[in-house]
């Protein structure tokens, strides 16, 4: 969905502009965001040097009167958690994988007028505490803890709001928790869905000298990170502050931030266990939304922004109508967050639907809890979502070739699910089934030159751990003949090798078995 090169595009719903500009030296008080530059403007900012201090400033939840603060046992963690007002009671999820509760301050204090407004930084981020637990970070283990919250505020029900990666998290509560939802608000929200959404847009208002800016600034953090052993959070915040000075606001922002926001944004926004982001987006494959609303009886709106460059446009009427009962409202002057760049229109848009929820009707819902106790069970069979839910280690191949079947070739469509496969099945050393695989592989994708001579060397190391030299000889001979010199990478094998000169090799010497060595 984002370009990796960059720490601050790699992770969904990190930082929002707001044209805040409350400074260190005031109170508590808010000021209207005043527009300034936007990307329409497609003004160009390059900073010659390397920024190495960031300048400090506040936290809100420091300035901001009202709020109560706590810690919650979630079971295993204590989450940092924050409430405010009174009324109906709203939790908000931030987005990420990795993000903070921070950047919805001060924003979300409108709604204590007439709710009861929830803050928490997910476990393994922010505020909270960095343990994983048993069984290690994942998307279930967050709603779960999110859960643990409900029950700890004494709350029956509560608006769930799910913001960017958040929106991911909210859908999934509402499938696994539909009980205790009285309303799903669904901000810039992921779809959590195997659907074409076309190509990421981010890149269309940052100009190629800031691009190039941000790729030099890159090499030069490295070396000063480097040079001064700076810590991982340290530099992630330097690279998240010295991104957008020189343009990288433009990706996910409407309006250009304010200095202190762009401080706030790399200081408090930003800040998770290491390898949290990656783990987290890696259990999110084992869920697919898709079809998972239908009959849905609880309240739900869709809020988006035009300019959300996140996703393709079409993003917005992908999500809506994976929700047919809910509601959508489109913001004009807005990009991924809203609520900081059109916050009139869109706490008019909140207000009016908290304050206008009708009762979720209890026959409904008995009716929609039996149909996704049947939707999960379908959904979690599917060969897709398995192999694409674990690592590629040892314990992940067990425990994948212990559920393989056969019939998973006929739905298999992705090159990499067959690779998964065959190799989970020749790390258990189940070889003529590895071998069916890579042969449907190379048949299926034998349009496609390396996947047909990447089919035929692993049918051909197969073959030699059947003790079956001529017939590897056979398939390695087809590889070798191709001529293809490019370069392929088996990160859990320590394999690393060329095509059709690693064919040739084979030719001489048989395949020797190589253990896979990746941790899970």
């Amino acid at each position: 969905m984002r370009n990796n090169a960059y720490i601050l595009t790699a992770l969904s719903g990190f930082l929002i502009v707001a044209g805040l500009t409350a400074s260190c030296s005031k109170g508590p008080a808010i000021d209207e965001p005043t527009p300034g530059e936007s990307i329409l403007d497609r003004a160009v900012h390059i900073e010659p040097a390397l920024v190495t201090s960031i300048p400090e400033t506040f936290r809100w939840c420091d300035r901001l009167p009202g709020l109560e603060k706590r810690r919650i046992d979630v079971g295993g963690a204590e989450l940092y958690v924050e409430v405010e007002g009174k009324g109906t009671p709203i939790v908000l999820i931030n987005g990420g994988p990795g993000g903070t509760h921070h950047y919805f301050h001060p924003w979300f204090s409108r709604e204590k007028k007439y709710a009861r407004v929830v803050y928490y930084d997910q476990r393994g981020c922010g505020l909270s505490d960095f343990k994983p637990g048993d069984k290690g970070y994942s998307v279930e283990q967050a709603v779960e803890d999110l859960e643990a919250i409900r029950k700890a505020l004494g709350f029956e029900k509560w608006v769930v709001l799910g913001y960017s990666y958040g929106g991911f998290l909210a859908q999934l509560y509402t499938v696994l928790h539909p009980e205790n939802v009285s309303g799903l608000i669904l901000l810039g929200a992921s779809p959590g869905m195997r659907a074409d959404l076309g190509p990421s847009r981010q890149g269309e208002f940052v100009s190629e000298a800031e691009e190039k800016r941000m790729a030099e600034l890159r090499r030069e953090l490295n070396e000063y990170a480097k040079a001064n052993n700076l810590p991982r959070q340290k530099v992630v915040e330097l690279s998240i502050y010295n991104n957008f000075l020189n343009g990288d606001w433009k990706r996910q922002n409407f309006y250009r931030p304010s200095p202190d926001r762009l401080a706030q944004g790399a200081l408090y926004e930003w800040a998770h266990d290491q390898n949290f982001n990656s783990v987290m987006g890696q259990t999110q494959g084992r869920w697919d939304f898709t079809g998972a609303f239908e009959g849905n009886p609880i309240p739900t709106i869709v809020l988006e922004g035009r300019y959300d460059l996140t996703w393709s446009e079409k993003k917005k009427d992908i999500i809506k109508g994976n929700h047919p009962n809910g509601r959508m409202v489109v913001f004009e002057n807005a990009a991924h967050g809203i609520y900081d760049e059109q916050p009139d229109e869109f706490f008019r848009v909140l207000r009016e639907f908290i304050k206008g929820l009708p009762p979720v009707d209890e026959t409904a819902l008995v009716k929609y809890r039996s149909f996704l106790d049947g939707w999960v069970t379908a959904m979690k069979a599917r060969p897709d979502l398995v192999i694409d839910s674990i690592s590629w280690g040892m314990l992940a191949s067990r425990e994948l070739a212990g559920k393989y079947s056969p019939e998973w070739l006929e739905s298999f469509s992705q090159s990499r699910h067959f690779l998964r496969a065959g190799f989970a099945l020749y790390d258990v050393e189940r070889y003529a089934d590895a071998l069916a695989v890579f042969e449907r592989l190379e048949a299926k994708f034998g349009g496609n030159p390396q996947m047909k001579a990447l089919g035929l060397i692993w049918q051909g190391h197969m073959l030699d751990l059947m003790g079956k030299r001529p017939e590897a000889l056979a398939r390695y001979r087809k590889a070798a003949e191709m001529d293809l010199s490019d370069t392929w990478s088996h990160g859990q094998y320590g394999l690393n090798y060329e095509l059709s000169p690693y064919a040739r090799e084979r030719l001489k010497t048989p395949f020797k078995r190589l253990e896979n060595g990746s941790l899970d």
